[in-house]
């Protein structure tokens, strides 16, 4: 199974601009993303950027790093562009799944990933995600925490910024990490957003419109991303003590 991990990145973001290259113990939140994918030791690991300087701070690392067109809609898309360069250059392989870690993620646990390579092998996935079960109100009731109904099977039935189900005692909160077949984003980045996925704002929305089959595990690795300053204080506090050694 050959297996390319991309992550996407750019300057431009809403609510933290610049968050890319912000300091997380000495590095670039990007390069600390790059880094913690690459523990995986699981094929190649590039970075989809739409910004040149970004694409200089990974490779400064020792990294690779591709620039895209910097308005692609989504990070998904810009994975796919990459991915896609690197193949028409001679770089990359096709390979059979694509990892899609994101980059503001720079406490990504490298252990989802091969997870994922073990939930492909039950054959049926289109896509592998993650989830985590919680019963704190903060998410439980944040439109910015997005919750996932799974049956007994872990197949994703419906992610929705309120809690799924109503009367759950605890949610099952989605973890921004995707696997997908080649041909699964293939397909995917090739159809326009759904109505559901606009209403929602929620990629996965197209993924279950198209009929594309999710494995959603659930996991003790809980989302740690970085959208706000205050996100931003959280992990370098956490990161100060997981790098530590370094």
């Amino acid at each position: 199974m050959k297996i390319h991990t991309l992550i996407p990145s750019r300057m431009g973001s809403t609510r933290l601009p610049g968050k890319a290259l912000m300091d997380i113990c000495g590095e670039p939140l990007v390069v600390r993303a790059w880094r913690q994918a690459m523990k995986a030791d699981v094929g190649p690991v590039t970075v989809a950027c739409g910004d040149e300087e970004i694409a200089e701070a990974v490779r400064a690392a020792g990294g690779v790093a591709v620039v895209t067109e910097r308005d692609l809609p989504r990070g998904v898309d810009r994975i796919w562009r990459a991915l896609q360069i690197l193949i028409e250059r001679g770089e990359a392989e096709k390979p059979d799944i694509i990892m899609n870690v994101q980059g503001d993620e720079p406490l990504f646990p490298p252990e989802l990933i091969h997870e994922a390579v073990k939930a492909f092998e039950l054959g049926w996935p289109d896509i592998v995600t993650f989830c985590h079960e919680t019963d704190d109100p903060e998410i439980v009731n944040s439109p910015d925490c997005v919750k996932v109904a799974v049956n007994e099977q872990d197949r994703a039935l419906y992610f929705c910024r309120y809690p799924v189900p109503y009367r759950a005692k605890t949610v099952k909160h989605h973890i921004g990490f995707y696997a997908y077949r080649y041909e699964t984003l293939k397909r995917f980045v090739s159809t326009p957003p759904t109505a559901l996925e606009e209403l929602e704002d929620l990629e996965q929305l197209r993924g279950l419109e198209l009929d594309m089959r999710y494995w959603c595990g659930t996991t003790h690795h809980t989302a740690m991303g970085v959208d706000t300053a205050e996100d931003l204080e959280k992990v370098r506090k956490t990161a100060a003590v997981l790098f530590a050694d370094e």
